[in-house]
């Protein structure tokens, strides 16, 4: 009888690498956001992932250029750690099925497991219910592949609506919505989430609190009421870690992310908690986590 199959580690379902001198990122502005004027890369990121037990990520797209997608799938395809990547392309183009479908085809295409479109800094309220975006939405669904939702609270009626009529995609909340933390207000973000977990297609990674909070004082007991509407509202089971690294950076270290979402699911059980940093990532993206992998290899640019 052959022994079991070891549990993967924790999984981070949300990070982000750039290299500056393969392109600017245009929105890194202003004194605030100057501690991440800089490269971030994978050989940064690994020593901190393994110290928290970290063994599979999913690198999220950070710009709306076509050329990161396949940056990102060839440095899945060298990495020991990177597990899926959730990619851009232009989900108005009139060939979104066809530039989906190169994607998969290239080297590293089996990487990709969803899209992502920064909803968050688009002038129309209504983008996402748009005729042709809801074309595209509909070509990742028949393509097999996943959205991750970034928008501001205000915007999350509209997530909730293309949710309704598009059923058979998979939309993945990030960073609970971006929740006023900072300012202690519960509704009506909350009453928002509620009704978007109400659709069974809808998943939420529990990532960037620290950023949504006040960056220089923040508590857990400030993420707390957030984490705990999240986690009653979708369940465990449809509910993800990610550290929102480097970005976090701002507000606290990898591993004060890490420990700050121990804490805010400490109440749940040890299987809920398995849902939550390895279980609902795997499932919902389908990343095939091996038991382990080699060195890593960084990736010429990013």
């Amino acid at each position: 009888m052959s022994a079991p199959r070891p549990e993967p580690g924790v999984v981070d379902a949300h990070h982000h690498v750039w290299d500056l001198s393969v392109r600017d990122q245009e929105w890194i502005t202003g004194p605030e956001l100057a501690p991440l004027r800089r490269n971030f890369g994978l050989l940064d990121l690994e020593p901190e992932a393994r110290a928290a037990g970290v063994t599979a990520t999913v690198l999220v797209q950070t710009i709306t250029v076509p050329e990161e997608t396949p940056e990102f799938l060839d440095l899945a395809a060298r990495s020991p750690l990177v597990a899926g990547v959730v990619g851009w392309t232009d989900l108005t183009a009139p060939d979104v099925t066809d530039a989906l479908a190169a994607l998969r085809e290239r080297p590293g295409g089996q990487y990709l497991m969803g899209i992502r479109h920064q909803v968050q800094g688009e002038p129309d309220p209504r983008w996402l219910l748009r005729p042709d975006v809801l074309r595209g939405l509909t070509a990742l669904a028949q393509a097999g592949l996943s959205y991750d939702l970034v928008v501001k609270h205000h915007q999350l009626p509209t997530a909730v609506q293309a949710a309704k009529r598009l059923p058979g995609l998979t939309f993945i909340l990030d960073h609970l919505g971006k929740p006023p933390i900072a300012s202690g207000a519960l509704e009506p973000w909350a009453a928002h989430i509620r009704r978007l977990a109400r659709l069974p297609n809808t998943v939420c990674k529990l990532s960037g609190m620290v950023t949504e909070a006040d960056w220089a004082s923040w508590t857990v007991e400030d993420l707390t009421p957030y984490a705990d509407t999240v986690l009653d509202a979708f369940g465990p089971g449809r509910v993800m870690f990610g550290s929102d690294w480097p970005v976090c950076q701002l507000a606290g270290s990898y591993a004060d992310v890490v420990a700050a979402t121990r804490e805010v699911t400490a109440r749940l059980t040890r299987a809920e908690r398995h849902d939550v940093f390895t279980g609902t990532a795997v499932r919902t993206y389908g990343l095939s986590v091996p038991e382990s992998r080699g060195p890593s290899q960084e990736a010429p640019c990013a």
